[in-house]
Parts: structure tokens; sequence; C-alpha cells
């Protein structure tokens, strides 16, 4: 252990001063013997002998560490394993003051949460598990606790009033770019924080205090920290990261009462004032952007006056800024126009898990906000008595989280991969889309099956997201045009945003959002005013404006102007050209379903038709290399009766949402294509005839890459030449391939010879030696037809099929079945041979002598 804190009576023996200030080192003469006066470890009085480092850093003082007590704890977080190493510091942060503790603050919030270039990896949080490693999880989260020993050395430093240094260079990019250019960011979050250096933009900083300190390296943890390896099949939700989010979340944004008070600094003891001494947002501001066309310089920084009862939850209104700027602020409106060019280099991509934590954090706020009593959400509840929680909860997500996270959603719908992981993503979007889901109140489950109403409540939230429902909806479309709509997966995420549009009352609100959007201008201000603005809580500036329907178009526009500019085009979602869309996409339903259905009976067939001799070598093997395009063959039956039934609920959603007619469906039925083979079997891709032969429309390509038709491919070369297969052994396809090749070379003229006999002879060796010339083969190549009839080959011996672990495995077990019945290996061997010149001898009889054959 470290020992206990200096007193006042323990002096040094030179310079008089408390242990803890001494520069010069030397032991005091005074002390208990048995106490080292450096670290306060025991030693024998009676030798009062120190180690070498120690005798070294007596004899050269000005070679001393800053803090004996950091080296110390560096020195055990080596040396010492995990769970003792958090008893020290469990100790260390009760029995030190917090002069002495401030200088190991840094360096333990990286020890815990890794370094900002990720190079140390800290305790790993976003990879433990309580399941795989279960005391050093339960230490670590005991430790990290809302209520826990780290956040109560965070309000001991508060009350103290130390400030940190943030690097700049390590923030989000449009937050560092603004910095960078001496503008001082929107966000409160960075106002009377930012430190100029004298030259340069090196030596940027942010002066934090211990709070902020703390949240900012536990957000970014996020970030910059890249998971091991080992550590891509780790569930998220079960780790330590995700499940500390989600008590800080619960601790201070509470859905039931009021954040609770900082933790007491010593058991007995006042509790400390661990608020700010500026805080950082002022309550006047809530709701309001600064309206001002002109940015505010740095050097301009003002401080900020704010009502002392705002103390109270200061710490909520911090860690929602955190949070938000370090998840979501990643691209700014510029950045996003200019990411809209084809030209546009890639900016910053969040991870699958980065994505699932904002979920938990969209999630919660929707609680938060919603936990508000009906009396407290009415716009008449927006006055001076309003406490500033509850204010706050109103402001939350209007004021800190809407811009930024529709930036960041139109980012990931239009660069992220087309795979299956875009599931986080939407689930992420729906999440906020229906903060309803979150509410308090319960309906009560009612007796039929049919969905629940979307409450007229929820009007106004669904105007002020305008955007978020109708141009990410439009991006979902693009991107549900673009994949393969027969798996499984795709077609769950196409059902999923189906149902929910098709909520009863949500598609009518949308509309009547859209209809005040895009009324006339009659009473609107000049479009350089439309800033997003909502009413402040003292009084509401929109309250002079005669009819209420002008103050609910002015909302709507002026979130639409507020996210897309002020030269904005914006594209009805009931409009035609977004109706043409889904009219596509449920052509691509339909067609799918019927993909789907057809891959399914080839699948069925070929396992039927295929018998259980193929397997040991004695059916033909498949030589066309052919695959499925989708992952139907390895999720079988159920994976079709999945993804029909996900199709046929999205169409039925579908056509509730857009009022599609069963005219309108009929029409897109016949609108396939032609008549498909055999109840939909092998129909082509779409193209048209040309000279040279079929040539791919748009359509064909499109159904090419996405596996919904395909052609027959063959293989039409040298079957001697074909690539070696999974199921061969490569190295001795090769050395059979250079001995049938000397046996043909030596021997031509007199397979030639035996071939062109007419007796049962030459049939024979015709069946054995000769294989079908390409002028016989249907050739899917219009270019190759003309030089078929010169490919021709001669009789030849091929000895390839000995290469295959098929053939050898039957040849073993054919040998095994033998000896039990007490038969040698070269009498078993004759016997072979036997059985297969009869079986070769009845072929040859059954073959016609035009039909060739390939082993």
């Amino acid at each position: 252990m470290y020992g206990e804190p200096s007193e006042p009576g323990l002096a040094c023996g030179k310079c008089h001063t408390s242990l803890t200030k001494c520069s010069q080192g030397l032991p005091a003469t005074d002390l208990a013997p048995g106490l080292d006066p450096v670290d306060g470890r025991h030693w024998s009085s009676k030798t009062a002998r120190l180690d070498p480092a120690q005798e070294a850093a007596m004899a050269f003082p000005h070679l001393q560490q800053p803090s004996f007590l950091l080296a110390s704890l560096k020195a055990d977080s080596i040396s010492k394993p995990f769970a003792q190493r958090c008893q020290d510091l469990v100790k260390v942060i009760e029995d030190f003051p917090a002069k002495e503790l401030h200088a190991i603050f840094p360096w333990l919030v990286e020890s815990i949460f890794g370094s900002l270039d990720g190079v140390l990896a800290g305790w790993n949080l976003r990879c433990l598990q309580g399941r795989v490693s279960p005391v050093e999880y339960s230490i670590a989260m005991e430790f990290l606790d809302p209520g826990g020993p780290m956040m109560k050395l965070v309000y001991k430093l508060q009350a103290e009033d130390y400030k940190f240094d943030f690097p700049v260079s390590y923030l989000p990019d449009p937050v560092k770019a603004s910095i960078q250019e001496r503008v001082l960011p929107d966000s409160p979050l960075y106002h009377n924080k930012v430190q100029l250096p004298a030259t340069g933009v090196l030596g940027l900083h942010l002066a934090l205090n211990p709070f902020e300190y703390y949240m900012f390296f536990f957000a970014l943890s996020l970030i910059t920290q890249k998971p091991p390896p080992g550590a891509l099949h780790v569930r998220t939700s079960d780790c330590a990261y995700f499940i500390l989010v989600d008590r800080y979340l619960a601790w201070f944004l509470p859905t039931e009462g009021s954040v609770l008070p900082p933790l007491s600094s010593s058991p007995g003891g006042p509790s400390p004032s661990p608020a700010p001494r500026t805080p950082a947002v002022p309550f006047a501001s809530y709701g309001l952007h600064h309206t001002s066309l002109l940015k505010r310089h740095i050097s301009h920084q003002t401080s900020v006056n704010a009502d002392p009862t705002s103390h109270e939850i200061w710490r909520s209104e911090t860690l929602l800024q955190v949070f938000v700027e370090m998840w979501l602020h990643h691209y700014s409106l510029e950045m996003y126009q200019k990411m809209q060019s084809p030209h546009a280099k890639e900016s910053f991509m969040p991870t699958e898990e980065h994505v699932l934590v904002v979920r938990l954090l969209l999630k919660h706020l929707h609680a938060f906000a919603n936990s508000l009593r009906p009396e407290q959400a009415s716009p008449s509840a927006h006055s001076h008595a309003a406490s500033p929680l509850e204010e706050f909860k109103r402001a939350a997500v209007p004021r800190f989280v809407q811009q930024k996270l529709y930036l960041f959603l139109q980012h990931c719908f239009g660069h992220w991969p087309l795979d299956a992981s875009f599931r986080a993503v939407l689930e992420m979007w729906l999440s906020y889309l229906q903060p309803w889901r979150y509410a308090p109140e319960k309906q009560a489950p009612s007796s039929d099956c049919q969905a629940r109403s979307v409450s007229e409540r929820w009007a106004p939230f669904v105007q002020e997201n305008l955007l978020v429902y109708t141009k990410l909806f439009l991006g979902f479309l693009s991107r549900a045009l673009r994949t393969d709509l027969v798996s499984p997966k795709n077609a769950l995420m196409v059902f999923r945003v189906a149902k929910v549009f098709a909520q009863p009352n949500l598609a009518e609100m949308i509309q009547r959002g859209e209809q005040l959007f895009l009324e006339p201008e009659l009473v609107m201000p000049h479009r350089q005013h439309r800033l997003f603005t909502v009413p402040t809580f003292t009084g509401s500036f929109l309250s002079s404006w005669p009819p209420a329907i002008t103050d609910a178009s002015f909302k709507v526009k002026s979130h639409v102007y507020s996210l897309e500019g002020q030269d904005c085009k914006y594209t009805p979602m009931f409009g035609p050209e977004i109706r043409a869309l889904v009219l596509r996409l449920a052509q691509l339903i339909t067609q799918a379903k019927q993909t789907a259905k057809s891959l399914s009976d080839q699948h069925g067939e070929s396992t039927a038709a295929r018998p259980f001799l193929s397997w040991l070598g004695f059916y033909p093997a498949d030589t066309n290399g052919s695959y499925p395009g989708n992952d139907l063959d390895e999720m079988g039956q159920d994976s079709v009766r999945k993804t029909d039934e996900y199709l046929e609920k999205a169409l039925e959603y579908l056509c509730q949402v857009f009022r599609l007619s069963e005219a309108q469906l009929a029409q897109l039925t016949l609108a396939l294509g032609t008549p498909q083979d055999e109840n939909g079997k092998k129909q082509l891709p779409d193209c048209i005839v040309g000279e040279d032969g079929l040539i791919l429309t748009p359509l064909g390509r499109y159904q090419i890459i996405n596996g919904l038709r395909r052609f027959d491919i063959e293989y039409q070369g040298d079957s001697e030449l074909q690539p070696i297969r999974s199921y061969e052994i490569a190295s001795l396809v090769r050395v059979l391939f250079r001995l049938s090749s000397a046996i043909n070379r030596r021997f031509a003229g007199q397979m030639a010879a035996l071939c062109s006999r007419a007796d049962f002879l030459g049939s024979f060796c015709r069946y054995h030696l000769l294989e079908p010339g390409l002028s016989d083969r249907r050739l899917l190549s219009p270019v190759g037809r003309g030089h078929a009839a010169s490919l021709a080959r001669g009789p030849r011996l091929s000895l390839r099929f000995l290469g295959s672990y098929r053939t050898l495995l039957a040849l073993l077990l054919a040998f095994f079945v033998a000896s039990l019945f007490c038969i040698g290996p070269l009498l078993c061997a004759l016997l072979l041979v036997l059985g297969y010149v009869l079986y070769a001898m009845a072929m040859t009889l059954l073959t016609d002598q035009g039909k060739l054959h390939q082993l």
C-alpha cells in the first residue's frame, strides 16, 4: 500500500516543509521508526537503509519524478494483478488529498480508457465481458460505476477547481477545423475552454474540469480504441463499455426523480459543490441557435452568467453534450454537401459497435424527454416555475441532438456497405423515428392484431423532424433497390421499414408536415432569418404571429432549411418521384419472391436427383463450378419461408402507406418479363437480341449482380486444363496430368486406330478415350461458334479422376469392406477392375454411338 497522506507534523529534515512539498527529499529526523518519508513504506529502524533507486533520488534531487505516488502507481501497474491494483487505487482515492490526487488523475484516466492515439489499450472495456472474465468485469464495473471510487475522485478534484489540458487535435474533424481557424464552435461545451498558444496551432488545447476530462476520454475511447482481432465476435450489449454507458445515462439523465447529488468527499463530511465556476450552458439559450450571421472568434469568448439553479444539472448537460459531440459531430453541413460529390474523399466512418452505442443513447433520450408529466410537457408550462431538469428534458433532443444526428444518419445511409451490417444503422434510425415507443404511458393491448395508432400528440415531433422521415426514407429506397432482396437479412430490413411507416396515422402526419412545408409563403420572413428555432422558456417569440398554422409552417420550414441549407431542393415523400421508386421496389419484391421459390425448387431437385454413390465418386461431378448468388442454400428451406413472409408483409405495408391498388400490383407482375419456364425456373436475365447474340440490359445487369437471375454457365475449355477443384488433391492431379500426357503422346496412333474401328472394341474405346467436341456442345457465347469445329480433340486417356478425394475414399472403403470378408488387396483390385469392365461394356451397349462420355 501507499501509507497515509502527509500530515503537517511530518516535515522534511532540511527545508522544514510538508513532506509532499519538499523539494530536497531528505529524511526527517522526527519520523516514527519504520516509516519511509518518501512513500510511506516500512523499513528497519536499526539499519535505516534505502534501496538504490531511493538513494539515487536523495543524491540527485533534480532528477526526482514530480510525484512519488504517481511513480509508485505506474510501477505497480506492471507488477501487480488487476484486482490488487484496483484495491490500492480505492485506498489512495480515500486517503490522499486532492492536491496529490490531481497529479495522478490524467495518468489514471488514460490507463483506464487508453491513450487518445490508440497505442495504449487501457482496460479494454469494449471487450470485457462478465461471462468471460467475471472477476475483472465486476471489479471494473464497481470501480467505474457512477457512484463508485473513480467518480468520487472526479468530484474531489472538482471541488478544488482543477483544470486539465485536452489536445484539440483529437476532437472530431469539424470541431478541430473550426478551432484551428480561430472560430468558436457552436456547441457551448467549448465556450471559455479554448486555450490559445503563443504561435502556431499545434499547442491548441482545451482547459477542462475533472468531470469533463473524464467524460471526454470515456466517450472518445469508443472511437480511438481499436478492438483486438479476437474481439470480432464479441456481443456489444454484453461488454463493460456498453453497460457503463447505460448506467451513466440512467444516473445523469434520470427518467424518474432528479439527478443524484455528488458523493461526499469523506464519510460524514459535507458534500462538495462540484459545479464549475462558469457553467457551460445558459438556460436562456435553450432551444435557440445563434442568429448572428457573423462567426465568433475564439478570442471573443465571453463568460456565461447562468442561473444558479442550473448547477444542479450541470453534469447532465455536460454528459449529453460530450456524448453527442464525440459520437455524432463528425460531419458539418458544409462537409455533408461536399460528400454528395462522387469525387469526394471518404471521411470518418463509424463502426457497427459505434452505431449500437448511439442507438442506446437515442432510446434513453426519448425516455428521458418523455418522462415529463403531461402538465409539464404542455406549452403553457414553459415558465420560470419550471425546474432546470424539466427545461433540459424539453430541450435535450432538438437543441443538442437533432442536426448532428441527421448528418450522421445521412452519411451512414450514403456510405455504409450494401450488406447485412446496415441493420444496425437501420434500427438506430427507426428508434429515433418512434419516440412513442419509449413514452411512459402504455396503451392496453387491443383484442385484434392491428397495430395501435400513433397519437396526434406526436405530430409536432414528426413535423420538426420531417427530413429524418422523408429524406432518409428516400435514402433507404435507393439502398433497397441495389440489394439482393432474395437474402433473408435484406428482406427483413425492407420489412422493418415498411412496418414502421405503416403504423396507423403516421403516414398522414408526415403528409401534413409536407403540406406545411410546401404551402405558399404568405407571412414568412426573408429566408436569411430562417434558422431552426423553438420557443424559449420565458415566453414564445412566435406568440405575436396571428394564425397557428403559420406557426407550424414556420417550424417545419425552419427545420428543413437549417438541416439542408437555404437552397435545398425538397422531394416530397408522397410525390410522383418517390412513388415511382416505391413501385419499382414493389416490382423487385415480387420478382425476388419468384426467384427465392425458383432457387428453392432447384436446390430440392438437385439434392433429390443426386444419388448416394455420387458422393463416393461414381456420379459425374459438377465441373462447371457454379454457385448460388445468395445465402438460401446455406440456410435451407426455413430461410425461403422467412424471405417469402418478410417480402409478402413488406409489400402489403408499402401498399398501405402509398395506397397502391391491386390493379397496380397486377401490372407489376406482368411487367416482370416473359413467362418463366417450368413454374419460374431457369429464367434468363433481362436482355435484347443483337447482331452477335443476346445483350444485357441495365435491368439484366442488376439481376446478375444481385443474384436474382443468371445464365447457365458451363465449362467450355479442355477438361484436363480446368482449375483444380476443392475436392481434388492438387499435387496428385498435376502428377496424373503429366502421366496421362506422356501416355497420350506415346500411344496416340494406336488409340486413334482403335477408336476408328466399327466393331464393339471400337465403341468400347470411343466410350473411354473420346470427349465431346466443342461443335457438339451448347455454346452460350456467340463469339466462339465460328471456331468450335476446329478445336475438336482426338482420343486420349484421362487419369484425373484418380486425384479426387471421393474416388480415393471409395477405393479405401472398398478395400476395407473386402478385408472384412478375408479378401486380400490383390484379389480385391482384380474384382474392382472386373466389375468396372462389366459396367463399361453395359454402358457401351446402351449408349448411342454419337453420345459422348467424360470421366
